[in-house]
């Protein structure tokens, strides 16, 4: 069941991004990023409120490591997302997406340390194929560039960025899993909604403090706006639910499948022209993320 709604939450992630993009005319970087928070948080506390409220589903009983847990995971999320926003301003693109990758190793290797999750053997070699094809996927013409600028600023901040969306994926985990064994949606939902509102304030008061206009010009733009919420919401609750079924790892990994089907739509939707190491590149990604699926 985790597969199918891993790929829902990729799909959705791309829609998301794309509509995000257009959203970059209207709002800066900052206020941008804080538009999934903004106008996601109200969806997930409306499905909360007719899951537990309306349909009477019992409310997940809340242990006290769930707290700093899914706090931890939100910081280190908005933390992650601003680590690559600055990478990409001390390099560019193709350096800071290609160390931000690293994410499907880090993933891994957080849930093996902080979960006792650990792959198995195959399963680890194919998120390492995955990786590369990813990273080759990313940058097909600056690849040798951006393994030779391993000590650059913005690969730095790449990796943390890689580091703050492991570590958010694998506490989405642990605090999901930490609310028992009822069911899968509503221990997904609590988490979820938990997350959102906690990086709604946090994002919403370093906006407040640093720039009001910002604050005030997502709610003004909320035309624009609203479509990258109600996108951003759909695919964060397919990610917390997969993560809840399932090792992150493999979540994960399967969830670089964004990039092929980015790639694929490019190719045969807009007749966009590609080189034959793009096209090995994405068999490396699905051949890795086979791989995690069958062995890991």
């Amino acid at each position: 069941m985790w597969i199918p709604i891993t790929l829902a939450a990729a799909t959705f992630q791309i829609l998301r991004t794309s509509r995000q993009h257009r959203l970059r005319s209207v709002l800066t970087v900052n206020s941008a990023g804080f538009v999934r928070y903004a106008y996601g948080f109200p969806l997930a506390a409306a499905a909360a409120i007719a899951t537990f409220g309306i349909a009477g589903e019992p409310v997940p009983a809340i242990p006290l490591r769930f707290w700093p847990i899914v706090v931890g995971a939100g910081a280190a999320q908005i933390g992650g997302t601003l680590a690559l926003l600055r990478s990409f301003d001390l390099r560019d693109f193709a350096i800071g997406t290609v160390y931000s990758k690293t994410e499907v190793i880090l993933v891994a290797v957080v849930s093996a340390v902080a979960l006792g999750e650990p792959l198995e053997p195959f399963g680890w070699l194919a998120v390492l194929v995955c990786m590369g094809g990813v990273a080759w996927l990313a940058a097909p013409q600056r690849l040798r560039d951006a393994v030779g600028s391993a000590a650059d600023p913005a690969a730095l901040m790449g990796v943390l960025a890689a580091a703050g969306f492991a570590v958010a994926a694998v506490g989405i985990r642990a605090g999901s899993t930490s609310l028992g064994d009822g069911p899968t949606w509503n221990r997904a939902l609590l988490t979820l909604t938990v997350m959102l509102g906690i990086q709604t304030l946090l994002n919403g008061a370093q906006l407040a403090s640093s720039s009001r206009g910002e604050l005030a010009s997502v709610f003004r733009e909320w035309r624009a706006a609203w479509p990258v919420g109600v996108l951003s919401v759909a695919g964060s609750t397919g990610w917390a639910v997969a993560v809840t079924l399932t090792n992150a790892a493999k979540v994960r990994t399967l969830g670089q499948i964004e990039l092929v089907i980015a790639f694929a739509i490019s190719a045969w939707w807009l007749h966009e022209r590609h080189r034959r190491s793009e096209y090995l590149a994405s068999a490396l990604v699905l051949a890795g993320v086979v791989g995690v699926i069958a062995f890991g």
